[in-house]
């Protein structure tokens, strides 16, 4: 089977029917893909979604036409050209000398019209179709269309985005957000396959750049205390923190998740004996005060006594209480361990509350609140995609606010970067410790 036919079978995860006029627009489409220069393709786009005239193939743009004066235009149009944008996106996606045209593409869609509406015999169909794009650029699937802009336009700019700008123009720096702030409603197969591979390039590049950074300051330290070391034979070249913490607070973040930074051990050993000994406990009840204990052995005694302990216990209490007198097994760890995280950092987009998460950071800090996520998540590693997907609420209900304005929410996002990078990849970065 071709290229051509594979592609044009693709069908959005919630089943929509695709019609005629539609599978015709994606079937050019997925064709001129393969001949034009991405400059042609942006400019049929603006030809034919933005001004709504002047697209060179008429029998196209009367199919477009058919799509956006059917009943089910307002509900189904933006799906429509966010599959449209996606066929040209994913195969650029694939080119890294394509790459730069996607932002570009993404962009048109902000431009004026070149003329009036009023000009045109088709003046309806034009402005039809000109009111849906607009909805579409106020839709989730233009949202999210603008977060891969920033970063595929970033991939190759280490700088940082000013204090100033934006806390969504920092999204390239947190691969484990992808997937929930790259991907929408009616994403293909294809697109989802893209991003993975985008998370996972960035992912390995950010591990690589902190084994870099760790190395370059073990032997900075052996240096400065006199110590031989490899290679410092050489001129030492200073190598970048790649996060927006500073080099103390990375190095401390680095010794605790990484470190036996814990008086029985580091945070693996420990989750590992916590799993040994619940799983031999006699029931659920005695799991939750099993788990009690392993949480609130981290939290600073004073800060527990005040309201923390006593709130972890009530939430605990109310979990599932109808199965407390049941065997613990993998649902029941998995729903507890989900609920600890909507409590500990963010329920829903619906209900956004974060002030317990928000109440730890100011008082014991991004990293031993990080570390208590991630003594969860250690112990249900099911549980991980679902602890992303608390941070990406926040990220979104914050997008638009300035990055010094909730430095605190890109503390804990750095924070957690470095500790799932250090926990759930293959680097080692255990002689951090010689750091004196």
């Amino acid at each position: 089977m071709g290229v051509l036919a594979a592609v044009s079978t693709w069908t959005p995860h919630f089943n929509r029917q695709i019609d005629q006029d539609e599978q015709q627009l994606y079937d050019h489409l997925l064709r001129l893909v393969q001949s034009e220069l991405p400059s042609q393709l942006i400019g049929r786009f603006r030809a034919l979604f933005v001004d709504g005239v002047g697209y060179p193939d008429a029998e196209i743009a009367a199919a477009l036409d058919k799509i956006a004066s059917s009943k089910a235009a307002d509900q189904e149009f933006r799906f429509v050209l966010n599959r449209c944008c996606h066929i040209l996106i994913n195969r650029w996606q694939t080119r890294p000398q394509l790459q730069s045209a996607i932002p570009e593409l993404i962009a048109i869609f902000e431009t004026v019209p070149s003329r009036p509406v009023t000009e045109y015999s088709r003046s309806r169909s034009v402005r039809r179709v000109r009111e849906l794009v607009k909805g579409f650029v106020d839709s989730e699937q233009y949202l999210t269309l603008r977060r891969l802009s920033q970063v595929v336009s970033q991939a190759n700019d280490a700088s940082t985005p000013p204090a100033h700008e934006p806390i969504g123009a920092l999204i390239r720096r947190y691969p484990y957000l992808y997937e929930h702030c790259l991907l929408a409603e009616g994403s293909t197969y294809e697109h989802q396959q893209a991003i993975r591979q985008l998370q996972t390039k960035a992912q390995r590049q950010y591990e690589v750049d902190l084994s870099q950074y760790v190395t370059y300051q073990v032997r900075r330290s052996q240096l400065n205390r006199g110590l031989p070391a490899p290679s410092t034979n050489r001129i030492l070249q200073p190598v970048r923190n790649p996060t927006l913490l500073t080099d103390q607070e990375l190095c401390n973040a680095l010794k605790q998740f990484v470190g036996k930074s814990q008086t029985a051990g580091t945070y693996r050993d420990v989750a590992q004996r916590f799993l040994t000994h619940s799983s031999q406990a006699q029931s659920y009840q005695s799991f939750k005060d099993d788990l009690y204990q392993y949480i609130t052995a981290s939290i600073d005694p004073e800060y527990g006594r005040r309201q923390f302990n006593n709130q972890l216990y009530s939430q605990l209490k109310h979990t599932l209480p109808e199965s407390n007198d049941q065997k613990l097994d993998d649902f029941l760890l998995v729903r507890t361990c989900s609920q600890l995280l909507n409590f500990l950092v963010v329920e829903s987009p619906q209900k956004p509350n974060h002030f317990v998460f928000v109440d730890l950071i100011s008082n014991i800090g991004s990293t031993l609140t990080t570390g208590l996520l991630l003594k969860i998540v250690l112990i249900c590693r099911k549980v991980k995609p679902y602890l992303e997907k608390r941070f990406s609420i926040l990220f979104n209900h914050y997008e638009f606010c300035r990055r010094d304005g909730v430095q605190w929410l890109v503390e804990a996002m750095e924070t957690l970067n470095v500790a799932l990078s250090t926990n759930f990849s293959t680097i080692d970065l255990s002689f951090i410790n010689q750091i004196a």
